[in-house]
């Protein structure tokens, strides 16, 4: 897990936009796994295997938890749906959806409709539609965003599992939570990288605590 940090503005969200096609960026390259793919689209990207999360959650919310996922599912494996066949109780669908969602602990909650999750709930659904596009790298744009420390508490907890199988890139603002998840972290500053580093590197960066942190440069106050 490799976590970007900064103050607002810093250009964090611009980056995994960037990173995920949503907007190109005004010069240099994009390389995923060495292959350029800057002009390439956000589908084409998908297919690749790079899945975003978004601050705001993103949800058919008058669907079912399990039909969430499901369309995740159809997306990947390009199922045809056609007219004569009722895709209800299709388990090339379901199955698979209620594998992604046992893993992020919503099994139980699969045939509830997206609106009634409480808002913990529902970051744990974009997670689970995320993971059922089998992402090799998941891009997660400030998922703790609005939680409450219990449910902060939570999510870190699944993202210390999905770390163990998942390459991820975080953008985070709760520092605890990056601090503790994180293998590699980033500092962004007005747009431009001023260090990069273990969290230990980063803890220890004069120039980070005195640009990020909110520590004296010369003192190490806060």
């Amino acid at each position: 897990m490799h976590a970007v940090i900064g103050p607002n503005g810093a250009g964090k969200t611009t980056l995994v936009a960037q990173i995920a096609g949503e907007m190109q960026p005004n010069a240099g390259r994009i390389l995923f796994d060495g292959a350029d793919i800057t002009d390439m689209s956000m589908p084409g990207r998908s297919l690749r295997g790079l899945a975003r999360s978004f601050q705001i959650t993103s949800l058919f919310k008058d669907f079912s938890v399990r039909v969430n996922v499901e369309l995740a599912v159809q997306a990947r494996i390009g199922h045809s749906f056609r007219f004569l066949r009722n895709v209800k109780g299709d388990r090339a669908l379901r199955d698979p959806a209620m594998d992604v969602l046992a893993e992020v602990g919503l099994a139980s909650r699969a045939e509830e409709r997206a609106a009634n999750l409480a808002h913990g709930e529902q970051r744990q659904l974009e997670l689970a539609i995320a993971l059922a596009t089998r992402p090799r790298l998941l891009l997660l744009d400030e998922p703790m965003a609005g939680m409450s420390r219990e449910d902060s508490v939570e999510i870190v907890a699944l993202l210390r599992k999905l770390k163990e199988r998942h390459t991820i890139l975080l953008v985070e603002h709760d520092m605890d939570a990056v601090f503790a998840l994180a293998d590699r972290i980033s500092v962004l500053v007005y747009g431009r990288c001023i260090a990069t580093g273990t969290p230990a590197e980063i803890r220890a960066n004069v120039q980070v605590r005195h640009a990020y942190l909110g520590e004296d440069a010369e003192t190490g106050d806060a």
